[in-house]
């Protein structure tokens, strides 16, 4: 898999001049890229890969992805309904607890049922009787630096430890399989080490089980993640334990660096430090992870703080003070009307978004390989009511 992958420079070049502000753009020749990696990695491996929806959604973009994927990982009902009527295969879904009132739509909906803990699987395993019944582990794997990210932190909620499952053998009767996710956009080395260390603290467990679910994080489709090692890793694991399946569920690699956010400059204002650049799109309702995580998002052509002549503070339309995106120079002055480009605006973008202050929502497009822009959704006011009640 030595292609060389599209990047966002390339993406953003290729945007017809019609594309509206603000709105988030789907790259179909990087999609098709990525999910020629994830194939591979399926087809050598014997693994089955899920779209975790939690990370992308647009489910107008799902006909190539289903070519790749065995089906969706859900994290609620919603997702899973959206999975069983948009995409079809296998349904998974993974919840940190269940209302007893969602059942019979679990029930209905889905294949494969994850618990986060021994006492809700024995509640529920007779209610969800024809699913297959899972639970997810704690491997105590630290991979994430970032804490709000890492569901293996100290006094995480999520997932059972080995000295749980050892305590639990009764109610853990009706265990068909186990789930561990501990990554978040980690490369290679990453996904091998949490592969030794569910074999190194789950083995037991391991040797029972009909399946196992590797999580997602698992960054395939990084230009820098040794495809050829992970799946000598993986192959390696299916020879060992007596497996009937082996999944993965990555939801940012699917669509890593396929997405661009198109944006303009509304009003350039001066300040008692560096001149601000005010944007028609927010960190807080269009990028939270902006403030959340925190992180800086690339911009095309845009350099480091006073690299190029021009620096500014970029801060979205809202009255949040801290609505601030980064400080970002750039090669001429900043004025209303100016274009820019966000890059990697695919994955955790669009299904995080709000609409906080009822300020415009970035449209939905989809550029196509034979370079035509497609606007499938665009958000209304109607839209904005509709949620307030």
């Amino acid at each position: 898999m030595k292609e060389r992958l599209r990047s966002a420079a390339e993406i953003a070049a290729s945007l017809p001049p019609e594309t509206p502000s603000p709105c988030f753009v789907l790259d179909m020749q990087r999609l098709r890229q990525n999910l020629a990696r994830i194939a591979y990695v399926s087809e050598q491996a014997d693994v089955r890969v899920l779209l975790a929806l939690k990370g992308f959604a647009m489910w107008r973009a799902f006909a190539p992805i289903r070519e790749v994927a065995a089906g969706c990982a859900a994290s609620s009902i919603w997702e899973a309904e959206l999975a069983r009527e948009t995409f079809g295969g296998e349904v998974h879904i993974y919840a940190p607890a269940y209302r007893a009132d969602e059942v019979p739509s679990i029930r209905a909906l889905c294949d494969h049922v994850v618990f986060n803990s021994p006492s809700q699987l024995a509640r529920f395993a007779d209610a969800l009787a024809g699913c297959s019944l899972g639970l997810r582990v704690n491997p105590g794997l630290h991979e994430v630096e970032t804490e709000i990210y890492n569901p293996c932190r100290r006094g995480s909620r999520l997932g059972a430890r080995a000295e749980v499952l050892a305590k639990e053998r009764t109610r853990l009767a009706r265990m068909e399989g186990l789930h561990a996710h501990a990554l978040c956009e980690n490369l290679h080395a990453s996904s091998i080490r949490l592969v030794d260390a569910l074999e190194a603290h789950f083995a037991d467990w391991l040797a029972r089980v009909a399946w196992v679910n590797l999580g997602g994080g698992h960054l395939m489709t990084h230009a820098d993640y040794d495809l050829e090692a992970w799946i000598a890793r993986l192959r390696a694991f299916r020879a060992r334990w007596p497996l009937e399946a082996v999944y993965l569920e990555p939801g940012g690699a699917f669509v890593w660096e396929a997405g661009v956010l198109v944006a303009s400059v509304l009003d350039v204002v001066e300040t008692d430090e560096l001149p601000a650049a005010i944007l028609d799109v927010s960190a807080t309702a269009h990028m939270p992870d902006v403030l959340e995580m925190p992180y800086r998002p690339e911009i095309v052509g845009a350099g480091e703080p006073h690299e190029k002549p021009y620096t500014y503070r970029l801060g979205g339309p809202t009255c949040l003070a801290g609505d601030e995106i980064g400080i970002y120079s750039f090669d001429e002055p900043l004025a209303p009307g100016a274009r820019l480009v966000f890059a990697d605006m695919a994955h955790y973008t669009v299904v995080k978004t709000t609409m906080f202050n009822g300020v415009r929502h970035p449209d939905l497009a989809i550029l196509h390989e034979d370079g035509r822009l497609e606007i499938v959704r665009r958000f209304t006011y109607a839209d904005y009511k509709a949620r307030m009640s």
